[in-house]
């Protein structure tokens, strides 16, 4: 293998993560691989900030666009072709920039994670019970079994729950045994993160939701409602379309339904943050400073 080795651009959402990421592939003949786990799906592009194929400078991406909104990402699938691309990139002398705020996504390509495997039946009958009896049965039911894993996830949280459930069924092991850990990293990768103040970000954030919604956010979702969206498991839970959908279901109040896309993001932002500067291989930068690429730059070369 060659001797370049991969950045990975990470940190809250909107804080300008693609952009740096295109300059820094442009700067060291570079190609970006995605490390979000909503622009995996094909068709959802506003809401998840997808920059347009005419804006990305002629700078290859990789998985974007990979999968239609009936199928459920899956982090294990993730790891093994995000891997794979990665390591025909280092082998071909090109450096794969990493991009992505899906903090599990990026520790599953940059560390030695592994999943439990799954069982189709399992977790369809599973599945079907959570439909007959509730969510909170089912996280009730969790409790029982495995109590550290009920604290972990939100009992509203039913796809989670029925994963934790099919878990402890296949392995007869509680599900936060087998929790992922942070491994031995897989590859010698410069970790940049972008953050910004508190208060900016939030503005940011607000911003974006109004230009999504401004943009077609509405139209795009009644689009993939057509495509099957409602039948998904993990793509109507993304942050934007859960609402619109919500709202189209309810009273058909979209303005509401923007409110409550940018208070669910900006949640997201404090998560986001407090799972990234828990990785201290991390070197945070101010992606307000007007020198901010200079200096991720001179870090990364």
């Amino acid at each position: 293998m060659s001797g370049v080795r991969p950045v990975a651009v990470v940190g809250p959402t909107a804080t300008g993560k693609s952009d740096v990421a295109i300059e820094l592939a442009l700067a060291l003949d570079g190609e970006v691989v995605n490390a979000d786990a909503m622009q995996l799906y094909r068709g959802m592009d506003i809401g998840t900030a997808k920059v347009p194929p005419e804006e990305r400078r002629g700078v290859e991406h990789h998985l974007l666009d990979v999968l239609d909104v009936t199928e459920t990402a899956s982090v294990a699938a993730y790891q093994r072709d995000a891997r794979a691309r990665i390591e025909r990139l280092l082998g071909d002398g090109v450096v794969p920039v990493i991009c992505g705020g899906s903090g599990l996504y990026v520790q599953a390509i940059l560390d030695d994670l592994r999943f439990p495997g799954t069982d189709p039946e399992v977790r369809a009958r599973l599945a079907r019970e959570a439909e007959e009896v509730g969510a909170a049965a089912m996280h009730a039911r969790l409790a029982e079994q495995d109590p550290a894993a009920a604290i972990a996830i939100l009992p509203s949280n039913t796809r989670r729950v029925v994963r934790a459930l099919e878990v402890i069924t296949i392995t007869g092991r509680p599900f936060s045994a087998t929790m992922p850990e942070r491994g031995a990293p897989r590859y010698d990768t410069v970790l940049v993160g972008l953050d910004r103040e508190v208060a900016e970000l939030d503005q940011r954030v607000d911003l974006r939701v109004t230009r999504m919604f401004e943009a077609g956010l509405v139209d795009e979702v009644r689009g993939l409602i057509g495509r099957g969206l409602r039948e998904g498991t993990t793509a109507p839970r993304a942050l934007g379309y859960q609402q619109v959908l919500a709202a189209l279901d309810g009273d058909g109040d979209l303005a509401v339904a923007a409110e409550d896309t940018a208070r669910a993001t900006r949640r997201f932002v404090r998560r986001q943050r407090s799972w990234f500067r828990r990785d201290e291989r991390v070197r945070w930068f101010d992606a307000a400073e007007p020198g901010v690429l200079t200096s991720v730059l001179h870090h990364v070369t």
